[in-house]
């Protein structure tokens, strides 16, 4: 039987209370899993890059492919949970599984031990645990953090980037930490130099030695005789307090462009983005490119991941599987559309209503049907077509003769 199946005919087992008592920490890999601590999802242009990446993941469509498991069509294809929808669940699985390399998927049942659906879980503070040799995830309640359940592991989907240090979890994004280091400290130098320009304007030398509150007191009063909204006129006065006051320019503040390019192309070459895709300024030939190489990978891992939860062997060898599909078409040239449709509608490899689907348009009734141009006939067999019934025959030469006769 199937992964998800066991988890509802298992034994009941100790409340998680009790239960919690009795587990010892793994020693093969880090128990606890904790995400980079300058917020990676906190910088604009990484929040830009993984928002990208998570949109378009968020509108791939699950199906339950096979008869096994039709009960969980409904559940994958509109609401996965109480608190999501499809898209939902799908955007925060992608937003996760960039930015911590790894996330959980939780099954959830129902009273009665029914899979009602699925839950998407950060790896930012749980925790493997085992007990007789069962290696139990602990994750925080969607409802309060400060609690955590457990759960047998092999009953949890996990998906995960940067695979290689652990056995479980995912690598962090310490590759990418010094670009975030020249981010921060970039923004800083920019809000620094903009602060600093604006705020000291004049430079005045005094003539004499003074006590620090002299100094402050002294400072005060000349910013109010002279830099005050009422001296309208722009002139500025002072008496012999002062050796010389001088203007200072302020200059604006800018980054090297070049600097700033060489971050900006580290973030797109790490998250496998571009302006273009950042802009939604993207054409045909470079959101083929970014499919294939980051929401298709998502999808089919999400596939395996989802396939292997919930059927058995033997189910997914009778092609009981979760697939994932998108309609990578939806971004091609309309000249693109009409030729690819042309071209499958009438070969039997798209439907009338499939082909509608790619121009974006509502399906009509009797569109499900498959159509493909008679005049094609198999190499080996040209000699024996056999024409339309419907088709006008040509009489014979001697039938000809007769009639002249």
């Amino acid at each position: 039987m199937g992964i998800i199946n066991r988890l509802i005919k298992r034994p009941e087992t100790r409340a998680a209370s009790q239960v919690e008592q009795y587990f010892k920490l793994m020693t093969a890999y880090a128990p606890a899993y904790s995400t980079y601590q300058g917020g990676l999802y906190e910088m604009a242009l990484t929040r830009a890059a993984v928002h990208a990446y998570a949109t378009h993941c968020g509108k791939l469509e699950p199906k339950v492919a096979g008869s096994a498991r039709k009960d969980l069509a409904p559940i994958l294809q509109y609401q996965p949970n109480e608190m999501m929808d499809t898209y939902t669940f799908l955007y925060k699985l992608a937003t996760i599984l960039k930015v911590e390399n790894t996330a959980f998927i939780i099954p959830i049942l129902s009273p009665i031990g029914k899979l009602i659906g699925f839950y998407p879980q950060r790896s930012e503070g749980t925790e493997i645990k085992s007990l007789n040799g069962v290696q139990y995830l602990f994750y925080p309640s969607p409802l309060n953090d400060s609690k955590k359940i457990p759960i047998e592991l092999e009953f949890v989907g996990i998906m995960r980037n940067h695979f290689y240090k652990q056995n479980i979890y995912g690598d962090g994004n310490t590759a990418i930490d010094t670009t975030l280091n020249l981010m921060y400290t970039q923004d800083q130098g920019i809000v620094n130099g903009v602060t600093q320009s604006a705020n000291i304007r004049f430079l005045a030398k005094l003539a004499q030695v003074l006590r620090p509150d002299d100094i402050t007191a002294e400072r005060k009063r000349f910013k109010a005789d002279n830099l005050a909204i009422e001296n309208n006129g722009g002139v500025m006065m002072f008496d012999q307090k002062y050796d010389t006051v001088q203007q200072i320019k302020s200059e604006q503040f800018l980054i090297d462009d070049k600097q700033t390019a060489l971050i900006r192309q580290n973030v797109y070459e790490y998250f496998g983005v571009n302006e273009e895709i950042l802009q939604n300024k993207f054409k045909e030939e470079t959101w083929n490119a970014y499919y294939e190489g980051a929401i298709e990978p998502f999808a089919v891992q999400l596939s395996l991941v989802l396939s292997n939860l919930l059927f058995s062997a033997k189910e997914k060898a009778m092609g009981n599987m979760i697939i994932l599909e998108s309609n990578r078409l939806a971004y091609a040239s309309n000249t693109t559309k009409i030729s690819l449709v042309t071209q499958l509608f009438d070969r039997g490899f798209m439907t009338h209503n499939q082909g509608l689907g790619i121009f974006n348009m509502s399906p009509v009734d009797n569109g499900d049907e498959y159509y493909i141009r008679r005049e094609y006939v198999e190499v080996s067999k040209l000699g024996d077509v056999v024409l339309d019934k419907e088709a006008p025959i040509a009489p014979k030469k001697e039938d000809i003769n007769d009639n002249k006769g």
